[in-house]
């Protein structure tokens, strides 16, 4: 390519294969092939991929993101049987006979049920099992 340069890799203090302006060698540590150095910017005193972030109130987050503030909602549907719906919310949402039955019939009477409200990671969690045994389950902020 036209007008291209190739940077060639050299360590200080030895003869590079194509020497800077002088003859001698870079000092840089990057030659170019057509006898021009390159500089490299100057290195910072921080570490790689450590930056000053700005006053973040640490346990403000912390105490947002366990809070138990995430609904997981179950909708009605016409495929599954009540007896299965039932079955699902016991081995899923560990729940007993009665309160699996109490949350069925809501689903079927209402149109949905909030049957657990959690965290957002547990709550994402239970969504997606839900949804695995074939339910229609959603997640929102209570």
């Amino acid at each position: 390519m036209p007008g291209a340069k190739k940077l060639t890799p050299t360590r200080r203090g030895t003869n590079p294969p194509f020497p800077g302006r002088d003859g001698g060698p870079s000092s840089s540590g990057f030659v170019c092939s057509g006898g021009e150095e390159t500089r490299l910017p100057a290195q910072s005193s921080q570490q790689p991929g450590t930056e000053t972030s700005p006053d973040i109130d640490v346990e403000e987050k912390l105490k947002d993101a366990f809070a138990r503030g995430w609904s997981v909602i179950v909708w009605n549907d016409p495929i599954n049987l009540m007896d299965y719906v039932v079955y699902v919310f016991k081995a899923v949402l560990k729940m007993n006979e009665k309160d699996a039955s109490r949350h069925m019939w809501e689903v079927h009477q209402l149109g949905k049920s909030t049957v657990a409200v959690e965290t957002r990671e547990k709550s994402e969690l239970l969504v997606h099992r839900l949804r695995g045994f074939g339910l229609n389950a959603t997640l929102e902020k209570a």
